[in-house]
């Protein structure tokens, strides 16, 4: 192997290829990029919905299966997810709560909503402003997904549209 001689600029560039290549990398741990991790108690936070009312998560981890994905509108990543998560909630909806928390970066709740009424996704939407859940979660990137249990230990994270959540969704329900 070579030793490379890299100034600041082309660092920059490497590393910016290095994150324009993270999703076609195909799944991503998102343990490598989080400090939450499956095994883990999942945090508890209160989000606002789009009208501005307070959403306990606590009223929802710890006593039924949670799922949550960090997303935005304009995230390319989180629309070829939607197809993986409209299965998941067609399959586990009636046993788990499905949550969509919206990042707010770039985002005005209109704009949410013209999303949601367009797409109907199959989550209740919460909008972040004060990104509360993302620094509880370590959240570093949209398209994020974690999978929290009954008793409120998290059995998955992962990132990027090519997760497979099969199996941790059926553990969420079955270990619950």
């Amino acid at each position: 192997m070579v030793p490379v001689l890299m100034t600041g600029s082309s660092r920059n560039r490497l590393l910016i290829l290095v994150a324009a290549a993270l999703p076609l990398a195909g799944v991503a741990r998102a343990q490598d990029m989080t400090e939450v991790e499956a095994g883990k108690p999942a945090p508890v936070v209160s989000i606002n919905d789009l009208d501005g009312r307070p959403v306990d998560l606590g009223d929802y981890v710890a006593h039924e299966p949670v799922f949550l994905l960090f997303w935005a509108t304009w995230c390319e990543q989180c629309q070829a997810l939607l197809p993986k998560v409209r299965e998941a909630a067609r399959a586990y909806g009636d046993r788990m709560k499905f949550f969509g928390i919206n990042v707010t970066v770039g985002e005005t709740p209109a704009r949410v909503r013209e999303y949601v009424a367009k797409h109907d996704p199959p989550y209740q939407v919460l909008y972040d402003t004060e990104g509360v859940s993302q620094r509880a979660y370590g959240v570093l990137a949209t398209a994020f997904v974690v999978i929290v249990d009954r008793r409120g230990t998290i059995v998955y994270t992962g990132y990027g549209p090519g997760q497979r959540l099969d199996e941790a969704l059926a553990r969420a329900i079955g270990g619950s």
